[in-house]
């Protein structure tokens, strides 16, 4: 078993070692989610004039420029990631998984696991993907071998050589993808534990004692690994979009966050940081020392030119995609500000009626949607999935999950509570009514709150829908971020609405007094 050495005792045990030692960097990305064009502080679509005025973050453009910079400032480094490259933007709906590879080629990446939305579009997009990139791409926790498109090409595991060593890398993928994806029914998903410690003692019988899993299981679950597994030096995460941070006052945890012998690390998401992470072994693989930070990818990284021309052309295409005509409404959909920050609008009944509608086939009751997220009214006549854009824009996905009626008594106490400033948080619904009197102190507003015609049992379990923004406390709905059985990666917003107008046309925008204004 290896040990994680202090400080002090590595110092100690430096004289007449140090040659043997091993320093490695491992960059890293992960949930990058086909954000190629830089994106706003909220990880949505960032204008031009915006980044030019040095507010937007990310970008392949300046990712390439900062795996480049932290390559130089090293003798051996690997880039890694972490998984769901796929999904998120109107790149990935034109170009699948086709850009994507053909970024990670150009930064010269080494590895990365299988993200559960590499598997949105079924094995076939997957395979299309990895016979288009120049570096292997792993998942240990999965029996592909009746999946003929993958059986010869997923591999479990791998070793590379950087600077005289071997390393082994280990994919790792949610061990719920069949039931978060569309894996297909000839894919088995397995425990990642037992998956990761049969591949460590593999890769320790071909003499390998450096060993780095890639995964995409979660903060939480990478712990569980960690923590049972032997073998295993570093973690690099994704999934559960976590910011691991000695500085930033939001991070989850320390970077690396120190399990036993095993260093962690995870850097958020959508290109917004790049991990980089130091590590010293010794001549036995023990890990000596373990440091470093995620990097911002702000202003003041340098886009590369030769990239910012490339997403540029690429992005020339979704022009078409933006203009695309939905459907055609005879009344306009009304998502004035003022409006859906203050009562039932018609674009704030048409949004949470989409949600529910997604997803009532799974037991859910009731959709939340924060009037903030509705930024634009459409005009009477056709709709385009550019003015769906304009409405929905920040890429919120839907979150299903469940609580009870006291917690969904006070998420909608929440939703009302700074009414009269226009706040961003007020509650536009479906599958329930709800009445509210301003006039009373916040947190005692709400009242003849109904569920599916009955009235709210404070003790039930619900099922709700909203968006990931609000189930992760956005808004103020702290309530919702321990809720039980969330899942927060469904498809997009924007998307989910613009299918509902189209299948509900001719869509009449209406209310129906669904929440009453006392």
């Amino acid at each position: 078993m290896k040990r994680f050495l202090t400080s002090a005792a590595a110092l100690a045990l430096t004289t007449g070692m140090a040659a043997a030692d091993y320093s490695l960097t491992i960059l890293h990305t992960n949930d990058f989610h086909a954000r190629f064009e830089p994106i706003s502080k909220y990880d949505g679509p960032c204008s031009a004039e915006d980044n030019g005025e040095g507010k937007c973050f990310g970008g392949s453009a300046r990712l390439m420029s900062a795996v480049a910079e932290a390559r130089a400032r090293t003798n051996n480094s690997i880039l890694v990631d972490g998984g769901d490259q796929f999904q998120g933007t109107l790149f990935y709906t034109y170009y699948k998984g086709a850009l994507a590879a053909e970024m990670m080629n150009k930064m010269g990446y080494d590895a990365m696991t299988v993200g559960n939305h590499e598997f949105d579009d079924g094995p076939e997009v997957l395979k299309g993907f990895m016979d288009a990139v120049n570096f292997p791409v792993l998942m240990s926790n999965a029996d592909v071998s009746g999946e003929p498109l993958l059986a010869d090409k997923l591999a479990k595991s791998t070793v590379i050589e950087r600077g005289g060593e071997k390393l082994g890398l280990i994919g790792l993928t949610p061990e719920d993808t069949d039931e978060l994806a569309s894996p297909g029914d000839k894919i088995t998903f397995s425990d990642p534990v037992a998956a990761v410690q049969g591949e460590v003692d593999k890769l320790t019988a071909m003499g390998v004692n450096k060993i780095i899993v890639l995964s995409h299981s979660g903060y939480g679950v990478d712990q569980k690994v960690a923590a049972g597994t032997t073998g295993v030096d570093v973690i690099v995460g994704g999934h559960s979009n976590t910011l691991l941070s000695n500085t930033n006052d939001r991070a989850s945890g320390p970077y690396p966050t120190m399990v036993g012998d095993t260093a962690i690390v995870q850097a958020y998401a959508y290109g917004k940081f790049l991990g980089e992470l130091n590590i010293t072994f010794d001549d036995a693989g023990n890990i000596k020392e373990a440091s470093g930070e995620p990097l911002v990818m702000d202003a003041s990284v340098t886009q590369d030119e030769g990239t910012v021309a490339r997403i540029a052309e690429a992005a020339g295409p979704l022009e078409e995609i933006r203009n695309k005509v939905v459907t055609s409404i005879d009344e306009p959909l009304g998502g004035d500000r003022a409006v859906c920050r203050a009562q039932e609008c018609s674009m704030g009944t048409l949004i949470a009626d989409a949600m529910l509608a997604r997803v009532a086939d799974q037991g859910i009751q009731v959709a939340i949607q924060n009037g903030g997220g509705i930024r634009a009214s459409i005009d009477a006549g056709e709709v385009t999935m550019g003015e769906v854009l304009t409405v929905l824009p920040f890429q919120n996905t839907l979150s299903t999950f469940q609580v009870t009626g006291d917690v969904l008594k006070a998420a909608l106490e929440n939703g009302v509570s700074e009414v009269e400033e226009g706040a961003g948080r007020f509650p536009q619904v479906a599958g329930m009514t709800y009445a509210f009197d301003a006039s009373q102190p916040a947190g005692s507003r709400v009242s003849d709150v109904m569920v599916g015609g009955k009235p709210l049992d404070m003790g039930a379990t619900y099922g709700v829908v909203s968006n990931n923004y609000v189930r992760n406390g956005g808004d103020g709905y702290d309530m919702f971020k321990s809720a039980a059985n969330a899942y927060d990666f469904g498809p997009d917003l924007a998307d989910v609405t613009a299918e509902y107008i189209a299948a509900n046309a001719p869509y009449k925008p209406y209310t129906d007094g669904r929440i009453t204004v006392k």
